[in-house]
């Protein structure tokens, strides 16, 4: 719960960066694609606070415990492609946005099975 107070705060930052620093220096797109990566970045933080709430009814269900790392390392591949890429310009780091999607969703599912499973 602590990582995700601190995923929360940092996107919370993140976003201040792209309305007050970014938006004179970047293009319309590249901010609108910054917006994106903080959107996924705080509502899936948010999730892993979710989580840790789960945690603590579920202490011993490995499928939740799991979902929340693979939520952590989700925002990190998802959203921390897209910053990278708007401050960088380097194009083949979106590469890693699509995984990052996709272990997004994983960890949602994961946790709908522990809920319904370990419950």
């Amino acid at each position: 719960m602590s990582l995700a107070a601190v995923l929360m705060a940092m996107a919370v930052a993140l976003g201040a960066i792209g309305s007050h620093t970014l938006a004179s220096r970047v293009t319309a797109d590249r901010l609108t694609i910054w917006n994106t990566a903080v959107e996924y970045h705080f509502f899936n933080a948010l999730g892993l606070f979710a989580v840790g709430f789960v945690c603590q009814f579920l202490p011993e269900s490995r499928w939740a415990r799991y979902s929340g790392s693979l939520l952590a390392a989700g925002i990190i591949l998802f959203s921390g492609s897209l910053y990278a890429y708007v401050l960088s310009s380097a194009r083949w780091i979106t590469t890693l946005t699509p995984a990052g999607g996709l272990v997004l969703i994983a960890a949602w599912v994961l946790l709908a099975a522990a809920l319904l499973r370990d419950r």
